[in-house]
């Protein structure tokens, strides 16, 4: 089992989870977009060519994620965090 990575850009306000090795370079074949009425934000599911989950996107990530796993993520954006 991969371990999970999260990693975070505050300037798009978006997280991504990846649920592959981290030195994997799976290309994501498909993407299932999901838009729930209740959550206030987009999700996004990708999927590998075998129709595995290999990653969560989600927009308007500081509204939905908890503000301790935002802080202990991998920052994509300069200013850290």
């Amino acid at each position: 089992m991969a371990n999970v990575r999260v990693t975070y850009d505050k300037t798009a306000d978006a997280a991504y989870v990846y649920f592959t090795e981290p030195q994997a370079r799976v290309k994501s074949a498909r993407v299932y977009p999901c838009d729930p009425v209740d959550a206030d934000a987009m999700i996004n599911l990708d999927f590998d060519e075998q129709g595995r989950l290999i990653g969560i996107e989600v927009l308007a990530a500081s509204s939905k994620l908890p503000e301790y796993l935002l802080r202990s993520t991998e920052r994509l954006d300069t200013e850290g965090s």
